[in-house]
C-alpha cells in the first residue's frame, strides 16, 4: 500500500507515521509546507514532498501510484476542494479526512454548549470544506474529532455516526492514529461515512484538561 499524508507535519499525522513505519510495509508519501525543514524521512520508504494544499498540479504529483489519502487539516473548503480535484485527476478514490465535531449542530447539552462557546465561530469554515467531500464521487471517510490531548498507551476510541448525538468530550490523538490504521487495515468499511471520534466514558460537560 502507498499512504499520502496531507498535513504530514501535524501531531496526528506524525503518530500515524510512526506507527504505518513500524507496523507495516506501506510506502509513505508526505507533504506539508516547508516539509522539507520540518520532517525528515527516517526509512527509505518515506518520501517528503514541500506543498501546499492549493497547488493543484504538485498534489497531482504527489498522488501518482497513491492508494489512500490522509488529510489532516480541514478548515478551508478552497483547499478541499483543490484536493479533491487532483484526487479526481490523479484517479485515486480513497479519502479519510480528520474534521471536527458539531459541524452538523450534533453536539448537545452542557458540552455542546460550552463547544459552541469555544470554537462556534469557526464550525461554518469546517463545515464547508467538509460539505465539499461529501458532494465528491471519492470514497471518503471524515472524522468529526472531539478535543485532542496525548497520552500514551491510550488508544481507546469510540464512533458515532451521522445522524447521532455526538458522544464524548475527548480523545488522545494516539487513539486517533489507531483509528485511522485501522481504517487503511479494512478499506471497506464506512465508505461515504462521517464518524464522531471520542473516548469511551468521556460525556463529560466539557473537556477533562479544562
Amino acid at each position: 500500500m502507498k499512504v499520502l499524508i496531507l498535513g504530514a507535519a501535524g501531531q496526528v499525522s506524525r503518530m500515524l507515521t510512526e506507527l504505518l513505519l513500524n507496523e507495516s510495509d506501506t510506502k509513505i508519501t508526505l507533504y506539508a509546507r516547508h516539509a522539507n525543514s520540518r520532517l525528515k524521512a527516517a526509512s527509505e520508504r518515506v518520501k517528503i514532498i514541500d506543498g501546499d494544499f492549493h497547488d493543484k498540479s504538485k498534489l497531482v504529483e504527489a498522488m501518482s501510484g497513491v492508494d489512500v489519502v490522509y488529510l489532516n487539516d480541514m478548515r478551508d473548503a478552497q483547499a478541499t476542494q483543490s484536493i479533491v480535484s487532483a484526487m479526481d485527476e490523479a484517479g485515486v478514490k480513497r479519502l479519510i479526512g480528520a474534521t471536527v465535531l458539531g459541524i452538523y449542530d450534533e453536539v448537545i447539552g452542557a458540552f455542546g454548549r460550552w463547544n459552541d462557546a469555544m470554537v462556534g465561530s469557526s464550525a461554518p469554515l469546517y463545515k464547508s470544506a467538509a460539505k465539499v467531500v461529501e458532494d465528491s464521487e471519492l470514497d471518503y471517510t471524515l472524522l468529526r474529532l472531539t478535543w485532542l490531548y496525548d497520552q500514551e498507551g491510550n488508544e481507546e476510541y469510540e464512533l458515532t455516526v451521522k445522524g447521532e448525538p455526538f458522544i464524548g468530550a475527548q480523545v488522545t490523538r494516539q487513539a486517533v492514529a489507531r483509528l485511522i490504521m485501522d481504517l487503511l487495515a479494512d478499506n471497506t468499511k464506512y465508505i461515504c461515512e462521517s464518524l464522531g471520534v471520542s473516548e469511551p466514558d468521556t460525556d463529560f460537560d466539557k473537556p477533562s484538561f479544562y
